[in-house]
């Protein structure tokens, strides 16, 4: 198959993109390169597939709409994997507005361009943000998410809707993926694990937003990758699924293990929760089981400590 891997130079999507050139397909990518965070990082993840006959690099913004629709028309891809998005809770407070472009304007570029080329299927990746302060755990793909709480947020609730009316009026099929808080090698240098391995290991303090008590469903990548390359291979003509690690664990906790792996202790600095923070994350993957047989495999201190084992030796060079 040809995919069309969008962000694909980023955590989740270069990672992607290796699987899929892995098995033997191709791959088309479409990346900014933004500075959200250092695009060396970003070149760096696609650097094993630039030599690859089956990998392909288009580098612009998915809100150029012309340059969006001319690559979806020109590659005809069989599949489209839209992971690109201006990601973070605590930036999109900061800077609605770029999000709503980007996210909302960018998916929409996407989807609208898609429309007439006989698309087989198309993957969303979602959030479990759109929860909001869900109070029933776990969280099901059934609970009403009508009360978002960050920008964020409701940037991908609103792209969750106008992908359901584009499959409804078009016959596309769309699965949207709600994913929970995923970490692992490659990981976003701002989230949680990846940042405080990189402050621990320096022997710098590390800003801990609320007492420590919050509680997360986090999910490693590898079986991100697997639940994504589940829901590329079964096409539905519209579903939303969790993908979580359906355990969850408290970010205090979450330190203790990165400690135990350094040998080295943390300084903590307390810090000021964060309006658009969600206390609890927990996902119910029973649907993702059936729907796309997936099955997370990696616990926390399994995925954290191959982390932190790719952390050191990219330290070590």
């Amino acid at each position: 198959m040809k995919i069309l891997v969008t962000g694909g130079a980023g955590f989740i999507g270069s990672t992607l993109s290796d699987a899929l050139i892995a098995r033997g397909d191709s791959v088309v990518v479409i990346d900014s390169f933004n500075d959200y965070y250092d695009p060396v990082i970003k070149r760096e993840n696609i650097e094993g597939l630039l030599t690859s006959e089956n990998f392909t690099l288009h580098e612009f913004d998915i809100r150029e709409r012309d340059k969006v629709a001319s690559v979806i028309e020109s590659e005809c891809p069989d599949v489209i994997c839209h992971i690109a998005a201006r990601a973070g809770v605590r930036p999109s407070i900061v800077d609605p507005v770029l999000y709503e472009e980007v996210n909302c304007l960018g998916t929409l570029n996407i989807i609208e361009a898609a429309k007439g080329i006989g698309l087989k299927n198309f993957v969303f990746a979602s959030s479990s943000s759109v929860y909001g302060l869900n109070s029933k755990v776990p969280f099901s793909e059934e609970d009403p998410v009508t009360c978002p709480i960050s920008p964020y947020a409701a940037t991908k609730r609103s792209n969750e809707l106008m992908l359901y009316t584009y499959s409804h009026l078009y016959n596309i099929p769309v699965t949207c993926l709600r994913f929970f808080t995923v970490y692992g090698e490659r990981g976003r240098p701002d989230m949680a694990i990846a940042k405080f391995t990189k402050l621990i290991h320096e022997g710098s303090p590390i800003p801990v937003y609320g007492d420590g008590s919050a509680i997360r469903d986090f999910t490693y990548i590898g079986d991100i990758i697997n639940g994504v390359i589940g829901a590329i291979d079964r096409p539905y003509a519209y579903e939303i699924i969790n993908i979580g690690g359906s355990k969850t664990v408290e970010l205090r906790r979450v330190i203790e293990i990165i400690e135990a792996k350094l040998g080295k202790k943390a300084e903590i600095d307390f810090m000021d929760k964060v309006p658009g923070d969600v206390p609890v994350t927990s996902a119910d993957v029973t649907k993702a089981a059936l729907k796309i047989g997936f099955n997370p495999r990696v616990g926390i201190e399994e995925g954290i400590g191959r982390y932190v084992d790719w952390f050191l030796a990219r330290e070590r060079g």
